[in-house]
């Protein structure tokens, strides 16, 4: 502490690139060092030291050589940082000695010398700087403090306060020396009568970042957060610290933002500790870390605390313990009990406190979602743990990750609550059409009088597969095709086809099956309006086929209701909780090169969009980065809610069926052994929930299943 410090080392730094007001802001590397010692007590000063320094990257810009005077003659024959250093502190501590004194502070113009020059590159270069490097004083807000009317601290010069003060401006010719100078002179007359100031204002530079947690009712302030762009996926809050290096971040002030699949996104939200390091930290856009610039821009606390802010007691109690290393471990298998986990962890990775170390993440209705999230007291015991990604536990191989609080809490409001799905506008407040469907959506049937096109190029458009199909376009049906876009609007790589007859799909797909379209040959299938109805109201498109999602209705929470079509009054039901998948709006019937005969109406995919009743949308739950990646599931549509459809258009046939009539969740298995029955097909789903009334019921397999590439089961869950 200055206050208690024997001596003061007026401290100057120089780079090979921007200096004064912007320092540290190019990245450039530091390449003259200045110095002189104060002794507080007998208010004498000591020897002036001046030492080059050798950058890795052998540059000056023209600014800096008309500033400082340097040639690259005379940085080549210099020693590089760490010498330097290692000299400024033997020669600091050898005089602070020889004064009969036993501390020092340091003593700068600026904190941009210690924040944004040294401290970055010492990381970066991977140096361990003296303790004294870690604590400073500032003069101006030291002359602040002392002559209150000379004008704000940040635009006080060396020139202006030797001017209030009524000192001359040092004469010397030469950057650094000048600097330090003045200073000195300015320490002495501030030190004497009538001022006799004491020095006090400590600033602080953080050995390390604190993780910690932020509640969603503590207030942040909107000046002290920043958003950093561009991040490398597998980097960790700690690796973010260090990019801000010689800033001081807020505890647990690093939350790492996860897109709507629950992968970080290369984006993290930072909190600082106050307006002044934020406006550090955005002097540092577009610098590097590692071989990535990132960006850097302003941020508000609303958006930090929609990141890292929890409401969750358990969360807080596992996120208390201090100085902790967080891994999450993803893959467990459900049954997995505390004990097992510390089991497969080991010795040699003991967890901290035991079980009160491990927090499971469930869903709201308690089931296990095979995360996890694991303390470990130090770094060596979470680098033991690590080493067991992929090992098996069970039957199943667990992957481990670095983990944040800010991540333990965004994992835990997902599973929670209500998933975040920022693709999709807000909800506007309008009665929707519950069962109505528009006139071109197909009434379900087992008939396999379409064709399924797998493989488009994304950048295919009706008229490409108009000419794929080539003399085959005449037999499509009127408003017969329908182009799948995924989440985002864009094009899925799928598209269906209604043909006129089951033969006409026949002959489709044999001729054009694997024949190519813009250098990438097209799979293509026959199927039945009744698995095309299946995708467009909630089912998937996936390499081995179609199908339903094979979770429960209750994990997800339906997406935002769109209103696509004229509304007449209805009563919203459980069917108008979810939305159809993005088709491309109609075109009037156009004749067509290959049929002037006939005419066919299509979907383009641009550049109308709307959206049916029961749009599939992906049920995101967090995963980690770097990790497998995981299947998309949809969400299919509550038995009650097709059973209302099918009714709609043939009553008879819905009043018939003894599933779709259920409540729940249709599950379908595919790749089952030809011989597979019933009781094969209980024991696979033993632990889960179905009505025991029903399971003489369960199992549907018609002959269309059986001709498919697969067979393929529908349970009721």
């Amino acid at each position: 502490m200055a206050s208690h410090s024997d001596t003061l080392v007026v401290f100057f730094g120089a780079t090979a690139g921007a200096n004064g007001g912007k320092l540290g802001s190019d990245e450039r590397e530091i390449i003259l060092l200045v110095w002189q010692i104060v002794d507080l007590h007998e208010k004498k000063v000591g020897k002036l030291h001046k030492c080059h320094v050798k950058p890795d990257s052998l540059e000056l810009t023209d600014q800096c050589k008309e500033e400082t005077g340097l040639t690259l003659d005379e940085i080549i024959k210099a020693e590089p940082l760490d010498k330097v250093l290692q000299q400024f502190q033997q020669s600091v501590s050898s005089e602070v000695k020889c004064l009969g004194r036993n501390s020092y502070t340091l003593c700068v113009n600026s904190p941009l010398i210690i924040r944004q020059a040294l401290h970055p590159e010492a990381s970066k270069k991977n140096l361990v700087l003296p303790e004294c490097f870690f604590s400073f004083v500032d003069v101006r807000k030291e002359f602040h403090k002392c002559c209150p009317n000379a004008g704000p601290a940040q635009k006080l010069t060396l020139t202006s306060m030797l001017e209030y003060v009524g000192l001359p401006a040092v004469s010397e010719q030469m950057m650094g020396v000048r600097e330090v100078m003045g200073m000195v002179q300015l320490t002495l007359c501030i030190l004497d009568e009538p001022y006799n100031h004491k020095f006090s204002c400590v600033e602080t530079v953080k050995y390390k970042f604190d993780s910690g947690t932020c509640s969603k009712t503590e207030p942040v302030d909107n000046e002290t957060v920043i958003r950093a762009r561009g991040l490398p996926w597998q980097s960790s809050d700690q690796d973010i610290a260090r990019f801000f290096k010689g800033l001081n971040i807020a505890k647990g002030g690093v939350a790492l933002c996860l897109n709507a699949q629950g992968r970080r996104n290369g984006e993290a939200l930072v909190r600082f500790i106050n307006s002044e390091h934020r406006d550090l930290a955005l002097e540092r856009h577009k610098h590097h870390m590692g071989s990535r610039y990132i960006e850097v821009y302003k941020a508000t606390g609303e958006e930090f605390l929609k990141i890292a802010g929890g409401t969750s007691n358990e969360v807080a109690q596992f996120l208390s313990k201090e100085n902790q290393v967080i891994i999450r471990m993803r893959g467990l298998p459900f049954t997995a009990t505390p004990q097992e986990v510390l089991s497969f962890l080991g010795p040699e990775s003991p967890v901290t406190d035991g079980g009160e170390g491990l927090l499971f993440v469930k869903y709201p209705d308690g089931r296990p979602t095979g995360d996890a999230f694991v303390l470990f007291s130090c770094e060596e015991y979470a680098q033991n743990a690590l080493k067991k990604h992929k090992q098996i536990l069970g039957k199943r191989y667990i992957e481990l990750f670095r983990s944040t609080a800010a991540e333990v809490q965004q994992v835990l409001n997902r599973y929670m609550s209500t998933p975040l799905i920022s693709t999709l506008p807000p909800s506007p407040i309008v009665p929707v059409p519950v069962l109505a469907t528009p006139p071109f959506l197909p009434a379900a049937s087992s008939t396999r009088d379409c064709i399924r096109l797998r493989g488009l190029p994304y950048t295919a458009g009706i008229e490409d597969i108009l000419e794929f199909m080539a003399e085959h376009t005449v037999d499509i049906k009127p408003h017969g095709v329908h182009m799948v876009l995924n989440q985002q609007g864009r094009p899925s790589g799928d598209a269906f086809i209604q043909m006129k007859s089951p033969d006409k799909a026949f002959m489709v797909a044999q001729k054009c099956h694997k024949k190519t379209m813009k250098d990438r040959y097209v799979e293509v299938f026959q199927c039945s309006t009744e698995e095309m109805s299946i995708v467009l109201m909630g089912g998937t498109l996936n390499r081995s086929g179609l199908s339903p999602p094979p979770c429960k209705l209750p994990c997800l929470s339906p997406p935002t209701a769109y209103a696509a079509f004229p509304t007449p009054p209805a009563i919203l039901s459980e069917a108008a909780l979810y939305q159809p998948p993005l088709l491309a709006a109609p075109r009037p019937p156009q004749t067509t090169a290959h049929s002037p005969a006939h005419t066919l109406a299509y979907y383009p995919p641009q550049p109308h969009l709307y959206m049916n009743m029961n749009m599939n949308y992906t049920a995101y739950y967090p995963s980690p980065p770097v990790s497998p990646s995981t299947v998309s599931y949809f969400a299919a549509p509550p038995g009650a809610m097709a059973a209302a459809v099918a009714a709609q258009s043939h009553p008879a046939a819905a009043a018939a069926s003894p599933v779709l009539s259920q409540p729940g969740a249709l599950v379908r298995m595919q790749g089952l052994p030809y011989n597979a029955g019933v009781k094969d097909i209980l024991s696979f789903f033993q632990g889960y929930q179905y009505a025991p009334d029903e399971y003489s019921g369960m199992v549907q397999m018609s002959e269309q299943a059986r001709s498919l590439i697969q067979p393929k089961e529908w349970l009721c869950l």
